[in-house]
């Protein structure tokens, strides 16, 4: 399970003051579980994420996996940034090798191979990235965060850059993914729809610095279709909470 326990982060300013981003955050995200968290612009969504990634160590409080402390990147953990972030000078294959240069050779290509295969890539495995769509490059991101077989994905706002269609295309698909490979889920996302067709759970996060206000449980089977009633209503139920001073 993860866990975050009174996590706090205050950065320094260039004046000598301080900014707190996030204050007092609690949450635990069980296995296989996915984790929604929304939230107005400056609440300290994606500070969150790096702080649970090992990017960003909290000032205070503690993220640790079945009690385990976080103290810095970690295999157990991958994230998937806004932008795919490949290199544009190596095919997709090798952008995906950048993630398993500890291993000896033989496994790194078994693991290539085995996350093209699982995000629908592998006839493209010596593509560059200028030849790729938008959405393909991001699901090189993802085979990449997938390669280190984590125990915990986290995406910031992966879609945000697509257009509307290849977005649902790529929620689909990342379902599909954590279907196959058991892997929990924490995103961090502005379409409230979005949210509501991935998660578990969608945790609103409010103010300056950002705090968890309240918790919306999903509660519908998956495949959950957009334009259903109940989708609508919980969008917008969310949307009024977020509205709240």
């Amino acid at each position: 399970m993860l866990e975050l326990a009174q996590v706090d982060k205050t950065f320094a300013t260039r004046k000598g003051a301080s900014h707190a981003a996030v204050a007092d955050i609690d949450l635990s995200v069980g296995a296989h579980e996915i984790v929604g968290l929304v939230g107005t612009s400056g609440c300290g969504k994606s500070t969150l994420l790096r702080i649970v990634s090992g990017l960003e160590a909290p000032s205070g409080g503690a993220v640790t996996i079945d009690g385990r402390r976080i103290a810095g990147p970690t295999p157990e953990i991958a994230m998937v940034f806004q932008e795919p972030r490949l290199m544009p000078w190596l095919s997709v294959t090798e952008n995906v090798r950048l993630a398993l240069l500890d291993l000896p050779r033989a496994e790194q290509q078994r693991r290539i191979e085995e996350v093209l295969g699982l995000v629908g890539l592998v006839g493209f495995s010596e593509a560059l990235p200028q030849q790729l769509s938008g959405g393909m490059a991001q699901r090189v991101a993802i085979a990449r965060a997938l390669a280190r077989r984590p125990r915990i994905l986290l995406l910031d706002e992966p879609f945000s850059a697509l257009d509307s269609f290849t977005r649902m295309k790529l929620q689909d698909h990342l379902l599909a993914l954590w279907e196959k490979a058991n892997f929990t889920m924490v995103f961090v996302t502005h379409d409230l729809e979005e949210a509501v067709i991935l998660a578990d759970r969608i945790v609103v996060l409010r103010g300056q610095p950002g705090r968890v206000r309240e918790v919306f449980p999903v509660g519908l089977p998956r495949p959950r279709r957009r334009a259903a009633a109940e989708v609508q209503a919980l969008k917008e139920e969310i949307t009024l909470s977020l509205d709240l001073s």
